[in-house]
C-alpha cells in the first residue's frame, strides 16, 4: 500500500530568510502606507464621493474569494472521494487560512475607523450582507483550522470527512456572501445582479487553485521534490474548466444586463466608452484572465510544459485583480441614475450625469496597502511549511493514488 510522507520545507536557510526578507519589507511598506493614509485621511488617495472601495478592496476581495478557492483541492479528495488530491490537503488548508487573514487585514486596515471594528463586532445589524460576513469569515477560519487538525492527527482523522462537509459547505456560504455584498446592492446599477453570487463562486474556484499550483509548483522545484504529470494533468484540466465556467458567467451576467433596457447606459458605458474600466475589462479581465490561459491549458503543447502551465495560473491571478478591479471600482464609477430618463437632475457625487464616470486613480499607498495583503498571505504559507508537515515528500506517479483505489487513512501517515 501506498504512503504518502510529510516534511517539513527544506530549503536552504539564506533563501528561506531571505524569501521572509523581502515579504517583511512589503509588510513594513504597507504598514507605513496605512499610517500614512491614517494619519493625513483618505483624501490622499485615490478615492472620492462616489468610489469608496479602491484597490485595497480589490486586493482584499481577491484574496478572500481566492481563500474559498484554495479549499477546494481539500474538498475534492473529502467530499467527492478522489484520493489522488489527499497528499494536496493540508497544502490547501493552509492556503486557505492564510490568504483570508491576509484579505481580512487589508480591509481592517483600509476603513477610514479601524479602531472602530469593534463595534461592527459587537452590534450587528442582521438585515445587513455585512454583518453576516462577520460570522462567514470568523466562522471560516475556525473550521478550516479544525480541518487541517483532521488531516494532521491520527485521532482526529474519524472526524476528516464530517469536517470537510462542513468546510465544503461553509466555503460555498462565505463566497455567496461575498458576492451577495454586491449583487444585493440596488443603489448601483452594475451590482443589484444575483448572478454575482454563483459568479464569485465559480471564479473563487479559479483564483485559489492558480495561486495553489503557483505556490506547490515553487515549493516542489526549490525542495527538489517530484509532482508527476499525473497530479499536474489533473490540476491543469480542473483550472481550465473553472476559467471558462467564469467566463461562461460573466457573459450570462453581460447578457442579462442588455436585454433589460435599464442597464444599457451602463453596458454601453463599460464594454465600449468606459476609458480604464473598459480596458480592464476586455485586456485585463476577458483576455488576460481568460482566453490566453484557456489558450495554455488546451494547447496540445504548451499544456505539457511545467513553466507554461505556471504561466497560465500567473494569468488567472492578473485576469482576477482586473476582474475585481471591474466590478469593484467601475460599478462605482459609473453614476447612479436617479430618474431613469431624466437628465436634468445632477449632483456634486455625478449623479444623475448620463456617461460620465466618477474618475478614480489609485496611488501608490493603496497599491502599497494591497500588496501588504499579499504578502501577509504568504508570510503564513512560508513559515507554516517549513516549521509545520504541510508539504507531501513526493507526488510522483508511482507514489500518488488512482481515483480507483480506496486508501485508507494509515496509507497518509506521518514519518516515523
Amino acid at each position: 500500500m501506498k504512503r504518502i510522507v510529510y516534511r517539513e520545507w527544506r530549503i536552504p536557510p539564506t533563501q528561506f530568510w531571505s524569501i521572509l526578507g523581502i515579504l517583511a519589507a512589503v509588510v513594513s511598506m504597507a504598514t507605513l502606507a496605512f499610517g500614512y493614509m491614517e494619519h493625513t485621511g483618505h483624501w490622499v488617495s485615490g478615492m472620492n464621493n462616489s468610489v469608496v472601495w479602491g484597490t485595497p478592496h480589490v486586493f482584499a476581495v481577491f484574496l478572500i474569494i481566492a481563500a474559498s478557492g484554495a479549499l477546494n483541492i481539500a474538498s475534492i479528495s473529502t467530499v467527492f472521494h478522489k484520493p489522488i488530491y489527499k497528499p494536496l490537503g493540508r497544502l490547501s488548508g493552509l492556503l486557505a487560512a492564510a490568504m483570508l487573514m491576509g484579505g481580512l487585514l487589508v480591509l481592517v486596515m483600509d476603513l477610514g475607523r479601524p479602531e472602530r471594528l469593534i463595534v461592527a463586532m459587537t452590534n450587528y445589524n442582521f438585515s445587513s450582507i455585512f454583518a453576516w460576513n462577520i460570522f462567514l469569515y470568523t466562522g471560516f477560519l475556525i473550521i478550516v483550522i479544525a480541518y487541517l487538525w483532521t488531516m494532521a492527527d491520527r485521532q482526529g482523522a474519524a472526524f476528516n470527512r464530517p469536517v470537510g462537509i462542513i468546510a465544503f459547505l461553509w466555503r460555498l456560504a462565505l463566497t455567496t456572501g461575498t458576492g451577495s455584498i454586491f449583487g444585493f446592492l440596488v443603489a448601483r446599477q452594475a451590482y443589484d445582479a444575483a448572478i454575482l453570487a454563483p459568479l464569485f463562486v465559480v471564479i473563487s474556484f479559479a483564483y485559489g487553485l492558480a495561486v495553489f499550483m503557483l505556490v506547490l509548483i515553487y515549493a516542489f522545484d526549490e525542495d527538489n521534490r517530484p509532482i508527476g504529470a499525473k497530479i499536474m494533468r489533473r490540476l491543469k484540466n480542473l483550472l481550465g474548466l473553472f476559467v471558462a465556467g467564469g467566463l461562461y458567467f460573466t457573459l450570462i451576467y453581460h447578457l442579462t444586463n442588455l436585454y433589460g433596457a435599464k442597464n444599457d447606459g451602463f453596458e454601453l458605458w463599460l464594454l465600449t466608452n468606459g476609458g480604464m474600466h473598459t480596458f480592464m475589462f476586455w485586456v485585463g479581465s476577458v483576455l488576460i484572465g481568460g482566453l490566453l490561459p484557456l489558450g495554455i491549458i488546451y494547447h496540445p503543447e504548451l499544456s505539457k510544459e511545467r513553466n507554461w502551465i505556471m504561466t497560465a495560473c500567473g494569468l488567472v491571478i492578473i485576469g482576477g485583480l482586473a476582474t475585481m478591479s471591474v466590478v469593484i471600482i467601475g460599478s462605482q464609477a459609473y453614476p447612479i441614475q436617479m430618474f431613469p430618463g431624466q437628465t436634468i437632475l445632477e449632483s456634486g457625487f455625478f449623479d444623475g450625469v448620463n456617461g460620465a464616470a466618477a474618475p478614480y486613480h489609485p496611488t501608490i499607498p493603496e497599491l502599497l496597502l494591497g500588496l501588504g495583503g499579499v504578502a501577509v498571505s504568504l508570510i503564513i504559507t512560508v513559515v507554516g511549511v517549513r516549521v509545520l508537515q504541510f508539504l507531501p515528500e513526493s507526488l510522483a506517479d508511482d507514489i500518488v493514488a488512482l481515483d480507483e483505489e480506496l486508501l485508507g487513512e494509515e496509507a497518509f501517515a506521518k514519518p516515523a
